[in-house]
């Protein structure tokens, strides 16, 4: 049986991990071994962190919609809780904006809520 070389394949799979690699400081960007595990590393804290972004958005939104709801003299639960309970299906994204570019429309919201 023919014997199969792979240097194209490991020349390929190792510069691509040192173009991923590029700008790490010392020897991270320049030894395959060590920019493997610093590629591998970055790329774990990359994943956490589209996780916390999303986090941090729905603790942004919370923080806004609460600030609105002291404005028009409710609170943050008992509003979320008004508008369930009267159908209203808006996500706090949407409060969120609501509150701030609009908010008379935001006071009409919190009106629908307390009368549910």
């Amino acid at each position: 049986m023919a014997r199969i070389k792979g240097a194209m394949m490991t020349r390929k799979r190792r510069k691509k991990t040192l173009k991923l690699a590029k700008g790490y400081w010392g020897a991270k960007s320049k030894h395959f071994k060590m920019a493997k595990q610093a590629v591998m590393k970055s790329g774990n804290y990359a994943y956490i962190g589209r996780k916390h972004r999303k986090r941090d958005f729905r603790r942004l939104w919370i923080t806004r919609i609460s600030a609105a709801c002291k404005l028009n003299g409710t609170n943050y639960s008992t509003f979320m809780n008004g508008l369930k309970k009267a159908n209203i299906a808006l996500n706090r994204k949407m409060l969120a904006e609501i509150a701030i570019s609009d908010p008379a429309a935001f006071a009409n919201l919190v009106e629908k809520a307390k009368n549910a």
